[in-house]
């Protein structure tokens, strides 16, 4: 019987991506907070807008939710990897919206502390990309995914390091430069 009900539940399908670019004012601060899982239990009203879904459609759902398919997989690992460790990251991310725009963010990701410290979930504050910045992460992110396609995440995370290696700088620093100068 299980499967009889489950015929009738509704796949969610991702927005097929389209080449229209939404953008954000300067001032405007895209937020939201997940719980240990990536599960979205808040979304501010400058996030629920550039996302194009409506909170309650964003509330109980995976961040990934807003996962555009050009975005390489190695910066959600090292995302990943940083927070789950208690430490924060900022990285350049491009965002799919509802309706298949995208959206680029300078994101500031947090993790969550109990009075214990213990980690009980993610902030992340995300604001206006530098153009600048923008104009040189773009053709390296291809340049991973690219190197994913072919080679998978390893390959992607070689390419990374040795790009890094060869700016003499780390990740996080890297893309300090990028979105400051």
């Amino acid at each position: 019987m299980g499967n009889f009900f489950g015929m009738f539940q509704q796949k969610k399908r991702r927005p097929r991506p389209n080449d229209t670019e939404r953008h954000f004012s300067q001032g405007d601060i895209l937020v939201s907070k997940t719980d240990t899982k990536g599960i979205i239990t808040y979304a501010n009203s400058h996030f629920v807008k550039i996302s194009g879904y409506t909170q309650d459609e964003l509330l109980g759902q995976p961040h990934n939710i807003t996962r555009h398919p050009k975005m390489p997989r190695i910066i959600f690992k090292m995302l990943w990897n940083e927070i789950k460790n208690g430490r924060e990251i900022n990285a350049y991310v491009v965002n799919l919206s509802k309706d298949g725009s995208f959206y680029w963010v300078y994101a500031n990701v947090t993790p969550s502390f109990d009075a214990k410290n213990k980690i009980i979930g993610y902030h992340s504050t995300r604001r206006r990309p530098s153009r600048k910045g923008l104009k040189e992460i773009q053709p390296l992110y291809e340049t991973l995914r690219q190197h994913e396609i072919v080679g998978g995440i390893k390959e992607s995370e070689k390419v990374l390091n040795s790009i890094l290696e060869s700016k003499g700088v780390k990740y996080d620093e890297f893309i300090y430069r990028l979105q400051h100068g």
